[in-house]
């Protein structure tokens, strides 16, 4: 993920901040709970396309 694109990027629900996790190719919004995935280098930044973090992932990112 460019670094650059990334500073760009925000949440389309809450236009807050995202959280790149390269492990499981997300984009993360802690404020919405949602992690939007990378499909082949593009960000799918959808509400229907995300999915909902639970409280664990939540926990695990803020560590």
């Amino acid at each position: 993920m460019d670094k650059r694109l990334l500073d760009l990027l925000v949440c389309p629900v809450t236009k807050g901040p995202l959280i790149y996790d390269k492990d499981r190719k997300e984009l993360i919004s802690r404020s919405a709970r949602l992690a939007y995935p990378i499909r082949d280098d593009i960000p799918i930044m959808l509400e229907d396309e995300a999915r909902e973090l639970g409280e664990e992932e939540l926990e695990r990112l803020n560590k």
